[in-house]
């Protein structure tokens, strides 16, 4: 019987070219490409290899703080995991793949890994298939394989391989690696496009397990060594593993291209041509996108009147556009980005402003996931908040009290089964309870279908750090 290819799927990074739908407490990976096509770009990687027997169930490694999104998008999916690995803090590639490996050893003899990044689009799922295949022979022979996409033009946002000989898509066959170049200004760029042996880094690489560790010990030993003490000091936490911090915190944040490919002599590069992008920005979105007539990309409540090759956006409000083209502007509860194409690069720039200045927009949506359901930020004044609050059927929040804020609920949809003090009531539609400060309450949803409820605290402070738990059944 065949071994299956084991999938490390990576799932940090903040996504900041995105912003503001992307954003450090939710991610470009975990957004929906549209809404018409309501699956994120991690469920749609994970989905990718579902009808090919070769490939075995993935290794998700994330940030601990995505771990409760990470669950409910594969429970969608109905993809069940080998392991949800928690990292801590964020190291870059070398690390996590490292950690990737040493868990596949746990459970495989000496397996061959496809380490994917969790918000890349591949359009030509079976071309990718037919490459995997065609790599997998050097694999086993002990070979470091990444894939180099074939340029469609001169591209300053990737980084390039270059291969000892030009590459061919039609045949298919790997060439060594001879050196990695970062993302060029145009010039560079245009003259790299020009020349086969070049192509963009993907990002995706192959190999077998104890191939890379041995690299990993040879380059990198302090690497090695803290990822497997901080895997071995591992906590369990209801469906995830939680990487042990002390040690990895003291890991070196380093690329798996700075750390092994530009060393190994081992690396070989195959040419990959299957529709493939990265994402990285606004301008790849509008790429990617259904259009118009007049080359307009449209998503949600928009209006236009003589509009051309824009990119529009909108999760709740109406946006109305006139006489602009070359635009990108999305809209979110709490920001609107209203940029030209050709400046979109420097959205980046803007996360980082907001954030020296400390403004939640830098990085926090107004909707918070929960291994319970979720709750959005609706409104708020210097007294009050209000939050929609949904609860998944058959969950419950933990039993709590607040030092600082009163709750009143009211249940918009479903059934809500309340605890104040001890004492148990259910709530219908339409139905409210309130909490008085500094009351033990909790509550569940008994019914089969999701709990909507509306909840409008009153009090001096509303962190989420004024909440005292006395029993909670994720273990928090």
């Amino acid at each position: 019987m065949m071994k299956k290819i084991i999938p490390i799927i990576l799932c940090g990074g903040s996504g900041s070219r995105l912003w503001p739908l992307s954003r450090a407490s939710f991610p470009k990976q975990f957004l929906e490409i549209n809404k018409e096509e309501p699956i994120s770009f991690f469920q749609r990687t994970i989905s990718r290899f579902k009808n090919y027997e070769s490939i075995g169930d993935p290794i998700v490694i994330c940030n601990e703080e995505h771990r409760f999104i990470v669950a409910e998008q594969l429970r969608k999916i109905n993809i069940k995991p080998e392991a949800i690995l928690l990292e801590p803090v964020g190291k870059n590639t070398a690390p996590a793949i490292t950690v990737g490996c040493l868990k596949a050893i746990e459970n495989h003899l000496d397996p061959c890994l496809l380490v994917l990044p969790s918000d890349h689009i591949i359009e030509d799922i079976n071309t990718f298939i037919k490459v995997i295949d065609k790599a997998l022979d050097e694999v086993k022979r002990g070979k470091v394989i990444t894939f180099g996409i074939t340029p469609t033009k001169p591209e300053t946002g990737y980084g390039y391989i270059e291969s000892e000989k030009e590459l061919d898509t039609n045949k298919l066959k790997g060439e060594k690696i001879v050196n990695f170049i970062e993302k060029p200004d145009l010039e560079l760029a245009k003259k790299l496009f020009c020349d086969k042996r070049y192509t963009w880094n993907s990002g995706i690489f192959f190999f077998k397990a104890e191939v890379f560790l041995k690299e990993i010990i040879k380059y990198k030993a302090n690497i090695y060594k803290i990822c497997k003490e901080s895997l071995l000091n591992n906590t369990l936490d209801l469906d995830f593993q939680r990487i042990e911090v002390n040690s990895f915190s003291l890991c070196e944040d380093i690329s798996v291209d700075k750390a092994i490919m530009e060393k190994t002599n081992l690396g070989v590069v195959y040419p990959l041509k299957c529709g493939w992008n990265d994402i990285g920005s606004w301008q790849s979105m509008w790429e990617i996108s259904h259009k118009d007539e007049l080359g307009n990309s449209i998503i949600g409540k928009v209006i236009t009147d003589n509009v051309k090759n824009s990119y529009f956006r909108s999760e709740n409000r109406l946006i109305v556009a006139l006489g602009i083209e070359e635009t990108v502007v999305v809209e979110t509860i709490d920001a609107v980005l209203i940029a030209k194409k050709d400046q979109i690069q420097f959205v980046k720039n803007i996360v980082k402003k907001l954030e020296i200045d400390k403004n939640p927009e830098a990085n926090i949506h107004k909707t918070i996931y929960r291994p319970w359901g979720n709750y959005s930020s609706i409104s708020e004044g210097k007294n009050w908040q209000v939050k929609k609050i949904i609860v998944k059927e058959g969950e419950s929040l933990s039993l709590q009290l607040h030092n600082h804020r009163s709750e009143h609920w009211v249940v918009v949809s479903g059934k809500a089964l309340i605890e104040i003090e001890g004492k148990k009531k259910l709530l219908n539609k339409n139905e409210s309870a309130y909490i008085p400060l500094g009351s033990k309450h909790r509550l569940s949803n008994p019914g089969n279908s999701p709990l909507i409820l509306i909840e409008v605290q009153s009090g001096d402070y509303f962190g989420e750090d004024d909440i005292i738990r006395f029993q909670d059944k994720y273990g928090r």
